[in-house]
């Protein structure tokens, strides 16, 4: 590994993606990229009684699915890299018990998906494995249980509010180059950003500042320029959280219009769903990785691209006190390689 600039590494032996499983529920099926899913449920429980069962039970399936697509085996796998959104990572811990992988249990809001793949490629690079799993997860109902209101309250939910994904997101991560096409290159780890904002309703504006402040860092420490990448895909920002980071970036002297992409936008169609500002979770950028973004590097469609995983840093506690929403983003490098 190669220490570059302040908060970013360069790997000298690349590690590679080399399986990529998303499961999701019935509304993402329904969208512009339901066909490209692995699975898809029609009953959002999942087999479950509860939300939370539920969404474990997604990150079990995806896991699964991951394995088999290359023929391992849990005995293969060095360490799991795992988080949600639930209260001390329940689905993580509950939905991959059963594995009985060693696991770190992650918690970077919607960004999650970005720290477990930093963690996992800088794990293999460093030798401490030849393989590591990455998984995430969100669930709609458990996400407004836990973050706002029971879905029986029936809220009224602001035009700036997202709609979190029920989906989850698993990838292995290994040395081995001989049945994939996409490397992890480098990656670049966000700090943590607040603007003041208070608003839970519009974690868009929350995490725009975020994004932009890792991906300002990651043309800085690599001395690249925003066309030096096919495409900078965004976790969640959303249409709200989009334009904030165009003109805010644009103003740094970097012009993304061509350029960037948002999961939480490609993931839902804004004109037949109604989903305000778009898609979010841990399973948002996890899900739409491994069923539009991956595909596209390993056919050689695009040849490097920025994946920017977002999440807005609050609680239930932290909002009713009054404090502010700050956001975090991951950069992960990803490439085309023959």
């Amino acid at each position: 590994m190669l220490i570059c600039g302040k908060q970013s590494i360069r790997f000298r032996k690349a590690p590679y993606i080399i399986s990529a499983a998303s499961v999701v529920g019935s509304k993402e099926f329904a969208g512009p990229l339901g066909k490209r899913f692995d699975f898809h449920a029609e009953d959002d429980l999942f087999g479950g009684k509860t939300w939370e069962e539920a969404e474990s039970n997604m990150q079990r399936k995806a896991c699964i699915l991951a394995l088999q697509k290359v023929n391992m085996n849990v005995s293969q796998i060095r360490y799991l890299y795992g988080g949600d959104l639930l209260r001390q990572g329940i689905a993580t811990s509950m939905g991959t018990e059963s594995l009985q992988i060693p696991t770190f249990g992650l918690y970077g809001a919607c960004s999650t998906s970005g720290e477990a793949l930093a963690l996992s490629s800088m794990a293999v690079a460093a030798g401490y494995g030849e393989a590591m799993l990455a998984v995430t997860s969100s669930h709609f109902g458990s996400a407004e249980k836990e973050f706002r209101f029971p879905l029986g309250y029936a809220s009224q939910r602001p035009l700036s509010a997202h709609w979190t994904v029920t989906g989850s997101g698993a990838f292995i991560v290994a040395k081995d180059a001989s049945i994939s096409h996409v490397r992890i290159s480098g990656v670049t780890i966000g700090k943590i950003v607040d603007y003041g904002l208070k608003d839970s309703q519009n974690m868009g504006a929350c995490m725009a500042p975020a994004a932009m402040d890792t991906i300002l860092m990651n043309l800085k420490d690599f001395d690249r320029q925003a066309e030096d990448y096919d495409r900078i895909i965004t976790g969640d920002l959303g249409a709200v959280g989009q334009k904030l980071l165009l003109d805010m970036i644009y103003k740094k002297g970097v012009d993304l219009q061509e350029k960037h992409l948002d999961c939480g936008m490609l993931i839902f169609d804004a004109k037949e769903q109604d989903t305000h500002a778009g898609g979010s979770g841990c399973g948002c950028a996890a899900v739409t990785l491994a069923s539009y973004i991956l595909p596209k590097i390993e056919k050689g469609e695009w040849k490097r691209i920025l994946f920017v995983p977002t999440g807005a840093l609050m609680s239930t506690v932290s909002f009713n006190e009054g404090a502010s929403v700050p956001g975090i983003a991951h950069g992960i490098v990803l490439e085309h390689c023959n």
